[in-house]
């Protein structure tokens, strides 16, 4: 895969000195911008390879593996999916994104962690309470969710997409009960709980004194001021999207090797870097459902800048959750169950192996291994690169 014109770490390489000098910026967010300027440098030590060959070298240094580096995901990216594709059923996929409104966006901005965990605990109860009655599924359904913090022009926008088999256990474990066929749950349901529970949560927090404000929302540390700013949004529709189900456990696994460890921007969608600023590519999804029109956008450096860190998660703060069944301490035996009620053979709840090597090559291509001179060699690693060490000075790698 050819390498992207221009990269993120070249911005921050850029602009990122200025932008630190001008403004105070958060630990975490330093550390991410540190991680993306330096990864795959030098500065992180690597190895030298040779060719058997034609003798031609090359160096090959470190990444920094933060999940916020875009040029980091990939190798994650297929980890994960490889754990995933014995987690696969035979039965429909749906695709559920919970959204909060823009009262709500403002509150968790200045309160992440405690906010995006109440989002993740409102999403989880709402899908697991309407699957349980009977009047929908009347079944104990399992499921992940990844929350996403930004929308394509980069602004803050979090949401909570979740990937959940269609149908779920029964109450007593005998037997494995269907959604209907293209149906999982009713959105207009989800998004009434959804809107209760989140807002529940949001009171017990502020009375108990775990949210902050300052800035414009300073005047919301009054519990007058509090109760205002959520009333517009007590009787207003959340937007809770159900998209068409997955076409199988294949296009799951396609799905979820494009999706789960993306960042807010990738460097292909980096189309300039100069002085004027960053121009990127993003799609505008205001021109109808279904339908989006690729668009330019030119950002100042320091704009750019803290529009991307807005989007860093507070440290060891899990943005990938498992749910229900496929929940960590009940997935192994339960998945088992599910199985054994579906009558598949394993061999035939996974995609192929054709589709699982075509999935994994489109998310993480292997390096090649032949030499890039040649073509005939093989590169083979004959040395070892040190990391860097203060106060000597790294070669420019850039």
């Amino acid at each position: 895969m050819p390498r992207p014109a221009f990269e993120l770490a070249a911005v921050f390489r850029r602009f990122g000195k200025a932008f630190r000098a001008a403004r105070p910026i958060f630990r975490a967010q330093a550390r991410v911008m540190r991680a993306v300027e330096i990864c795959r440098t030098a500065v992180l030590g690597g190895h030298v390879e040779q060719c058997g060959h034609c003798s031609h070298t090359r160096n090959a240094y470190n990444s920094c593996r933060n999940r916020h580096c875009p040029k980091c995901q990939n190798t994650e990216r297929a980890r994960w999916l490889a754990a995933r594709k014995a987690e696969l059923l035979p039965v429909e996929y749906f695709h559920v994104v919970f959204t909060v409104p823009p009262p709500i966006a403002q509150i968790a901005f200045q309160n992440p962690r405690e906010v995006y965990g109440i989002l993740f605990r409102a999403v989880a109860e709402t899908l697991l309470t309407i699957a349980r009655d009977p009047e929908h599924l009347g079944a104990e359904i399992g499921f992940f969710a990844i929350l996403h913090t930004w929308g394509q022009n980069l602004l803050h926008h979090p949401h909570v997409h979740c990937v959940v088999p269609g149908g779920g256990l029964s109450s007593d474990g005998s037997r494995w009960i269907s959604c209907r066929s293209r149906f999982f749950l009713p959105v207009r349901v989800l998004s009434a709980l959804f809107r209760r529970l989140l807002l529940e949560a949001l009171e017990r927090a502020f009375k108990q004194g775990k949210l902050r404000f300052f800035g414009e929302l300073a005047g919301l540390r009054d519990p007058t001021g509090f109760a205002a700013h959520l009333e517009p949004v007590r009787e207003a529709k959340w937007v809770v999207y159900a998209k068409p189900p997955f076409g199988g456990p294949a296009h799951v696994l396609e799905y979820l090797g494009r999706y789960t460890h993306r960042v807010a921007l990738s460097n292909d969608r980096i189309l300039d870097v100069e002085e004027q600023g960053v121009t990127f590519q993003w799609k505008d999804y205001r021109n109808g459902k279904g339908r989006t029109k690729s668009r330019r956008m030119r950002l100042e450096g320091a704009e750019f800048i803290r529009r991307f860190l807005m989007h860093v998660l507070p440290d060891r703060f899990q943005r990938i959750r498992h749910c229900g069944f496929l929940a960590n301490r009940r997935r192994k035996p339960s998945l088992a169950l599910c199985r054994r009620l579906l009558s598949s053979p394993m061999a035939e709840l996974l995609p192929g192996a054709e589709q699982c090597a075509a999935a994994c090559e489109a998310i993480a291509p292997r390096l090649p291994i032949r030499c890039p001179a040649c073509g005939i060699g093989v590169m083979i690693r004959v040395a070892i690169l040190p990391t860097y060490r203060w106060p000597s000075i790294p070669p420019d790698s850039s």
